[in-house]
């Protein structure tokens, strides 16, 4: 996601980060020791609980944030900020401390997703880089893991790379896959995160032979008799036909993309039973989203594709995260706690702390997050905020399949209610524990 200048990510952002860089920098307050945190007043309407995504990403921008000979002459060139402030930038690293909740876990109202902690001016240039990363990906993350909690065993694809912009769909592959999906058509996400990719053929290759039955030996041929043939772009019934008829009984998979979904996957397993393709899988695919496929649930239906719902949120393309300074040090160096007062935009002041409380089976019950102090949790309890970066150093970085599997436990420990595709509050309630 790198800019087009020197594979820095610096100018990934907001023109006033820069702005208020410099005001600080002259009125020496840009040295304040300070604490910035990426929460969320509220979940999006009728979401029942997020799914944190993007950690590995942001890491590996935070360390290529910089600002090289390239961005510094670009940004005296347009006078976008003085000469002073220009030094400082040039030199520019970040040197403090993150704490964060980690890749795949959920989380509620006014959790501490991310805790900043280094100069004022360290901090505030990374607003805009955090938020676009936490904002798309959690997004993606949260609508997937409510497509996959309501595929239950059966596997989703994500295929929405043409439906968004060439480098969001190589984080929605990896967001996606944090949450659940077991593979993704984009190539790229593989390269860059090792997200597994599968992919047979579209209805043009079909189209482009003189006959269906060409199109399926061709694909048969190229690729072998494990392959998923489509089997829609004239009759589905002849197609199935003449798809075991050319592959055999031991079809990999046909895959439908359009009509009732439902009851063609009926009718579709009856007929390959009946030619004696009984170990053929049914793939759909065709604009599912988490309803869809809950619908599809009674359905002979094997594996869901999914492509524009899961790239755009599913309704929600963005989590409401926002980056707020809730302490800094006074004039005498003393940490003071800071909130902005909005009527409708209220922050709460202090360093946050947060664990996941648990009853006795394992089940959370609520989100407590302590305010200026660790809130008290029993045995039973887990704490949520880990170390990324210290001292300027990445401690964070971990496989992506580490993860999947811990997006796979949390949301274990969600209450059922939190699959629950309804409109609803969020699963658990987030308890404020003042000092």
């Amino acid at each position: 996601m790198a800019n087009d200048l020197t594979g820095h990510t610096a100018l990934l952002t907001d023109h006033y980060e820069l702005t208020m860089l410099q005001a600080a920098l002259a009125a020496g307050t840009a040295e304040r020791r300070s604490v910035f945190e990426l929460f969320a007043r509220r979940l999006p309407e009728g979401r029942r609980y997020g799914v944190v995504a993007g950690v590995g990403r942001m890491l590996e921008s935070l360390e290529r944030f910089r600002f090289g000979p390239d961005e510094i002459a670009f940004l005296r060139e347009q006078r976008v900020v003085d000469e002073p402030t220009l030094d400082w930038l040039s030199s520019y690293r970040f040197s403090g401390n993150v704490w964060g909740y980690p890749e795949g876990e959920v989380y509620f109202p006014h959790s501490p997703v991310l805790v900043v902690e280094s100069t004022f001016a360290e901090a505030v240039l990374l607003e805009t880089l955090l938020l676009s990363i936490y904002n798309h990906d959690s997004a993606i993350a949260s609508a997937a893991s409510r497509m996959t909690a309501a595929a239950g065993d059966r596997p989703c694809i994500e295929m929405g790379s043409r439906r968004t912009h060439e480098q969001a769909a190589v984080a929605s592959a990896r967001a996606a896959y944090v949450a659940g999906f077991a593979t993704s058509s984009n190539l790229e996400s593989r390269l860059r995160y090792g997200v597994p990719t599968a992919g047979t053929s579209a209805h043009s290759f079909t189209l482009l032979h003189d006959s269906e039955e060409d199109a399926f030996r061709a694909q048969v041929a190229a690729l072998g008799v494990g392959t998923t043939l489509l089997v829609d772009t004239y009759d589905v019934r002849a197609g199935v036909e003449t798809a075991v008829r050319v592959a055999g009984r031991e079809l990999g998979g046909v895959r439908l993309d359009s009509g009732d979904l439902g009851s063609l996957a009926v009718d579709v397993r009856a007929q390959l039973d009946a030619l004696g393709a009984t170990g053929t899988r049914i793939v759909v695919t065709s604009d599912l989203d988490e309803h869809a496929i809950a619908a599809l649930a009674a359905a002979p239906v094997d594996v869901y594709g999914v492509g524009t719902q899961v790239v755009v949120g599913s309704g929600h393309p963005t989590c409401g995260f926002v980056y707020k300074l809730v302490a800094r040090a006074s004039s005498d160096g003393t940490l003071v706690d800071v909130a902005k007062k909005s009527i409708d935009k209220v922050s709460l002041g202090g360093r946050k702390y947060a664990l996941r409380r648990l009853d006795a089976a394992g089940t959370a019950t609520a989100e407590v997050i302590g305010i200026g102090s660790p809130a008290r949790g029993d045995h039973n309890d887990r704490n949520l905020l880990v170390p990324l970066v210290r001292d300027g150093a990445l401690v964070g970085t971990e496989p992506l399949e580490a993860g999947r599997e811990r997006h796979r436990r949390s949301r274990a420990e969600l209450p059922l209610t939190a699959l629950q595709l309804q409109r609803g509050e969020p699963a658990i309630p987030t308890e404020l524990v003042g000092p």
